[in-house]
């Protein structure tokens, strides 16, 4: 099952935005009965759907293998007009889509298709599924540099790390290094590069899983063998479920908290209504001073000294939003 806008657009009838409104319209009907339902799921197989009367089949899955140059967008719209990736595909009459993007910056390893399902499976790190890249950096980083790599950099989005970090060789002033990922963030191999204070200078991937260019020049593209479709399915689901649990942030790696903010949340909670009492205090310690009190488990508060004339220190302080004192 999908949603139907979904597989309209994979039909070619157009972008997910332009079959909602033929859907709001009332031009698509499924059966022969016209339906308005955006989120409405199909199932392709067994139900027959219909664009303005005109039946729309299931397409055809294709996969194209890109070596991608520097310079081109991995998207299927600019407004710019600058070269994207999709342009190097010869006439494809399926509407296919970048797996795993690579920045304008980078190059290489690039797989197009429609199989939604493959270019999921290829991406979420819950499967696991290596990409190697040869990246040049700025540069002669130590091996403590690298290990921090391993180990894992924060980022906005949280912790991410490197599945493996080698050092191939040096250049002049600069290092090539072999970067495997299991995930995939935004410019991530730049940023946690940026982090430990070394400039990628060339960025290039060279495999997705079981896949790799095998000599395809520059700027080029062909169609996957069948072969090579069944080992990429394979991988997806031997990564599936060989995926460690060492590849998800690991809780214990996340900053430490405030212990007595929380100390103090505990001692709140406890003392509201409808929750149980405290546990009593250890018999080695001091209990509270006998005597009368105004509340009970509270000590007396001592009487202030009379005066004639307020003085300036005794001004209570001003208090700002949520209730935090401003000094």
């Amino acid at each position: 099952m999908e949603r139907l806008n979904k597989f309209l657009a994979h039909a070619g009838v157009g972008s997910r935005r332009y079959c909602d409104e033929l859907i709001a319209a009332g031009r698509v009907s499924i059966d022969q009965s016209c339906v308005r339902d955006l989120g409405l799921k199909v199932d392709p197989a067994t139900q027959k759907i219909y664009v303005d009367g005109e039946r729309i089949k299931p397409e055809k899955l294709v996969y194209w293998l890109v070596n991608k140059p520097r310079g081109y967008l991995c998207t299927n719209h600019d407004p710019d007009g600058r070269p994207r990736a999709v342009d190097l595909v010869p006439q494809v009459e399926q509407r296919v889509y970048p797996v795993g993007r690579l920045d304008e910056a980078s190059e290489g390893l690039l797989l197009l298709t429609n199989d939604g399902e493959l270019a999921h499976r290829l991406m979420h790190p819950r499967f696991g599924v290596e990409k190697v890249y040869q990246v040049q950096i700025a540069g002669l980083p130590k091996d403590s540099d690298l290990a921090q790599l391993e180990e894992g950099i924060w980022l906005a989005e949280g912790k991410v790390r490197a599945s493996q970090v080698r050092r191939l060789k040096t250049q002049g002033n600069s290092t090539w290094l072999r970067i495997v990922l299991r995930e995939g963030k935004n410019r991530e191999i730049r940023r946690m590069l940026a982090r430990s204070g070394h400039k990628v200078l060339k960025l290039k991937r060279i495999a997705i899983g079981p896949l790799r260019l095998h000599g395809l020049p520059t700027g080029k593209a062909r169609r996957l063998t069948g072969p090579e479709i069944k080992l990429l399915r394979q991988a997806c689901a031997h990564a599936g479920r060989a995926a460690a649990p060492a590849d998800a942030d690991d809780p214990a790696d996340a900053p430490p908290r405030a212990s007595r903010a929380n100390a103090a949340t505990r001692s709140t909670r406890a003392a509201r209504p409808g929750r149980p009492a405290p546990r009593p205090s250890r018999p080695d310690r001091p209990g509270p001073t006998a005597g009368p009190s105004p509340k009970p488990g509270r000590p007396p508060r001592p009487m202030p000294k009379a005066s004639s004339r307020p003085s300036s220190s005794a001004k209570p302080k001003r208090r700002g939003r949520g209730g935090t004192d401003h000094d």
